[in-house]
């Protein structure tokens, strides 16, 4: 189809940023809505590349909930608060308030390892971040492969999972209880919920089996006690989080990363100086 051909004058590239995962792309310019081949481009690097980094943006919030909109359907925040004026398919991921000060629980939330939403009845596909403002120094976000860290399971915990079925809620993990105190849960509450899923699941375009087991929302299995589900919640976690499954992203004001929302946990670094500012723009896509 001459509609899936990159435009003679667009050569993108990609560029290995860690280790593990993180991927640039590069020769690509999102102020200008992408031809569809450009689309068939990023989507299937991204169906390799769950973490993927376009530098030197400027989106505004009606451009993001575009782009995003190319992947599926961006929904609104849980928390009106959060939603940018206009756009409420857009929502604020910052450590400020309206007034300008420093929003302490903006610098602490979601600073422990997690898979966003895994407790709802439909996963999302993937997340955006656009980065407006970033600290002098540190305040990056971590990502781990769950690929790899599957690939990587001794036979026998392969065998042990294959059958396994997590329970999932909203901060009922070991690193959410450990993380959140009861008031600072209850800000985050919605409609309470649980959602029961495999501990290994396909990824949805590759068929590539991922450990789908995250220490904040996952909270036990069935048929286990919840002091041996932990423990293995835990297990799994160190497991998956070891240096050679993550990266560290380092962010630069115009960042645009989206990444793999069943491929990849993540965790904000909250390693900043809490005076500083951080802002940037957030839209979460789910499938058609």
């Amino acid at each position: 189809m001459a509609g899936s051909q990159l435009r003679p004058e667009i050569r993108p590239e990609l560029r290995p940023l860690g280790k593990a995962l993180g991927t640039e792309a590069l020769g690509i310019d999102l102020s200008q809505p992408p031809d569809d081949g450009t689309m068939a481009w990023i989507e299937r690097a991204f169906a390799e590349h769950p973490v993927l980094v376009f530098r030197n943006q400027k989106l505004s919030a009606a451009a993001l909930a575009a782009f995003g909109r190319r992947f599926g359907v961006p929904r609104p925040h849980a928390l009106v608060a959060y939603r940018v004026a206009g756009h409420p398919e857009v929502s604020w991921l910052r450590n400020v308030d309206e007034a300008g000060k420093i929003d302490w629980y903006g610098v602490k939330r979601a600073t422990d390892w997690h898979t966003d939403s895994t407790f709802e009845e439909k996963l999302p596909r993937l997340a955006m971040l656009h980065a407006l403002e970033v600290p002098s120094e540190k305040g990056g976000t971590l990502f781990a492969d769950m690929r790899a860290a599957y690939d990587a399971l001794p036979d026998a915990m392969k065998t042990r999972l294959a059958g396994m079925v997590g329970l999932h809620g909203r901060t009922d993990g070991p690193a959410g209880v450990k993380l959140y105190t009861p008031d600072e849960a209850k800000m985050a509450e919605r409609i309470p919920t649980e959602k029961r899923r495999p501990a290994v699941i396909p990824h949805p375009v590759t068929g590539r089996p991922l450990l789908f087991v995250n220490p904040m929302h996952t909270h036990g299995f069935e048929g286990m006690e919840r002091e041996a589900a932990w423990e293995l919640i835990e297990e799994l976690a160190r497991h998956a989080t070891q240096e050679r499954f993550t990266y560290y992203h380092s962010w630069q004001v115009g960042d645009l990363l989206m990444w793999d929302e069943q491929a990849t946990m993540h965790r904000g670094g909250g390693d900043y100086r809490p005076d500083e500012r951080r802002v940037m723009l957030r839209t979460i896509v789910y499938p058609n």
